[in-house]
């Protein structure tokens, strides 16, 4: 646990408390934020709801999953299961399928939430995020400057993690070198859940590939960075034949960003509403942004692409600043598309600039497919951060993302979502895309 800090100090003394507290090795390599005294206030309503959308997204998360495999069989569009299987290797698309891992579902479920006037946008899913241990320690923290507030309290994000890996004794976090910025953090959760004792948690490198049976291991990689995983297919294997339990598992369905593309297509409105349920899809269509896939493939000349009333995808390059207010995103498999990186705001790019990044979405479409988004920009909100050098207190408008972490324990319908905590990352006012960045101020959420 961390050091013993007292309730309702000073604002001057919280951020010291706050900053004494980080662990020797800190939680990323080379990363820091500013500190706030205080967690990010949600108020109970807004908490209550980010509380229970992790029963919507795991009921997602499986209509995905069937959608998938229906149309691999013909029993649904085969466009569906192509985009999604557009530029992965065969022996990955093989494997997803496969019997022993075609009902596996990703175990941690964190949506990128954004405030804005008109309530919250989830613009996206991660199935292989970072920031569990960063979430874990800001929450362990922040719970013990403002009792009974922080979501989840000090040990959500520990219980949670922990109950991804059922009664296997040991659990191995596999870290990539993509991923290796992370590793800090993951070690400082290793080393509290390993206190706990209830099993043995070791964060291992990217040659490992020795668990034993019944052992459990975290993947802490994404697919698009297999061949630079050494263990990373013996592991697949051991999955496949049920000798150790695997999460997230190895299909790359799950780390596409155009699946808010699929929900949104009118061909399936009568697969999400059977799925889903009226409630649910209601719920789901209310907070994502309208999303289309940016597929090349000509239209009949009396057709137009929804809500954009465009009759080629061409067209799209030349709208005026005014009308891109759109994000254009790749969609996933790719070392571009996590982070900001591969994220492109129309509003704030040249003509020629948003021309570019069109074209490219284009010409990669076989085999990196992009995704459209109406752009929802976030509301202002009132923080503040303390500033060490100058040992003051600084007021700052800024944009908030909201990163709630569910965790899904328990097997097939039986399995529930539950949340562990929610990490809010505070940028100033003028950054126009939401992430970390040492400007940020990176606090737990409260209610």
């Amino acid at each position: 646990m961390t050091a013993s800090l007292a309730p309702n100090l000073p604002p001057e003394a919280a951020a010291e408390a706050v900053r004494k507290a980080l662990p020797p090795g800190g939680l990323f390599t080379d990363q820091h934020w500013r500190i706030s005294p205080k967690p990010f206030p949600l108020g109970p309503e807004l908490s209550k709801e980010i509380e229970l959308l992790g029963r919507v997204l795991l009921q997602f998360y499986r209509s995905v999953n069937l959608l998938y495999r229906r149309s691999a069989e013909g029993k649904q569009p085969e466009w569906v299961a192509r985009w999604l299987d557009q530029g992965k290797p065969a022996w990955l698309v093989e494997l997803q399928r496969h019997s022993a891992l075609k009902h596996e579902l990703p175990r941690v479920i964190r949506p990128d939430i954004l405030l804005t006037e008109d309530g919250f946008r989830i613009t996206e899913l991660d199935s292989v995020p970072g920031g569990i241990g960063l979430t874990a320690w800001l929450n362990q923290t922040y719970a013990q400057l403002a009792p009974s507030s922080v979501l989840g309290g000090p040990a959500g994000m520990l219980a949670g993690f922990a109950s991804l890996f059922g009664d296997a004794p040991r659990v191995h976090i596999v870290v990539s070198e993509e991923s290796a910025g992370y590793r800090p953090e993951m070690e400082w959760l290793a080393s509290q859940l390993n206190a706990a004792g209830q099993a043995v948690f070791q964060v291992q490198p990217a040659s490992f590939d020795a668990p034993a049976p019944g052992d459990a291991v975290y993947r802490f990689f994404e697919l698009f960075d297999v061949a630079n995983v050494q263990g990373a297919k013996r592991l697949f294997e051991l999955a496949k034949e049920k000798q150790i339990r695997l999460t997230p598992p190895p299909r790359p369905v799950f780390e596409e960003k155009l699946l808010f593309a699929l929900l949104w297509n009118r061909n399936l409105r009568s697969f999400w509403h059977q799925e889903l349920g009226e409630s649910f899809l209601h719920r789901l269509q209310n907070a994502v942004p309208y999303s289309w896939v940016v597929d090349p493939t000509p239209l009949p000349p009396h057709a137009a692409i929804p809500e954009l009333n465009l009759t080629d995808w061409r067209q799209l390059a030349v709208l005026s600043q005014r009308e891109r207010e759109l994000i254009l995103k790749i969609s996933g498999y790719s070392e571009t598309a996590w982070g900001a990186r591969g994220v492109h705001l129309g509003s704030d790019l040249s003509g020629e600039q948003w021309s570019v990044a069109v074209e490219q979405a284009l010409r990669d479409f076989d085999h990196s497919p992009h995704v459209l988004q109406r752009y929802h920009k976030p509301r202002l909100v009132d923080a503040q951060w303390f500033d060490f050098e100058g040992q003051q207190l600084v007021p700052m408008p800024g944009r908030v993302r909201l990163c709630p972490y569910y965790f899904v324990a328990g097997e097939q319908d039986a399995a529930r979502a539950t949340l562990g905590g929610m990490l809010a990352t505070i940028c100033p006012a003028d950054k126009k895309i939401i992430h970390g960045m040492k400007d940020a101020i990176l606090v737990p959420s409260a209610a």
